[in-house]
């Protein structure tokens, strides 16, 4: 990841959850949230073919109240600090059976700024004691996130 990127990144675990992330790590970090933003499509994209379609609309992506909710922090979070460009780097798409409606496309960025708000909260959540992370903290933030999104 490129040191502009990794700036940004590291701003926003600080912004969203007080966590210190480094260097080293982000690589890890940005791969999980890829994978998240992935298994996300791909239900989306079930969700597309049980309803008779070949595109997938936003409406198939199997977005909680929670992750809204954090899209919304995420948008406030953007008004501080300009993380656009990693959103829009991170959010590449796999290819798929079906394609993306415009709409949907438009979206990723920021359902992709929320899996990384959350997955810092999980951090937090896990090692509130010290915002620093390590690499037992990711894991098991990763193993969570595997287990809820």
């Amino acid at each position: 990841m490129a040191v502009v990127g990794f700036t940004k990144l590291e701003a926003l675990f600080r912004k969203a959850a007080s966590i210190d992330i480094k260097k080293g790590h982000a690589k890890h970090i940005t791969d999980i949230v890829e994978a998240k933003l992935v298994d996300l499509l791909i239900a989306a994209e079930r969700n597309a073919n049980l309803n008779g379609r070949d595109v997938i609309w936003a409406s198939d992506l199997p977005i909680t109240k929670g992750l809204q909710e954090t899209i919304i922090s995420l948008r406030k979070l953007e008004e501080e600090i300009a993380v656009e460009t990693i959103l829009e780097f991170l959010t590449t798409v796999p290819p798929l059976k079906y394609g993306l409606s415009e709409d949907t496309e438009a979206q990723l960025p920021e359902i992709t700024g929320a899996l990384l708000i959350t997955m810092a909260k999980i951090m937090k959540e896990v090692d509130g004691n010290d915002r620093a992370l390590d690499h037992e903290t990711i894991a098991k933030t990763k193993r969570i996130m595997d287990l809820t999104l």
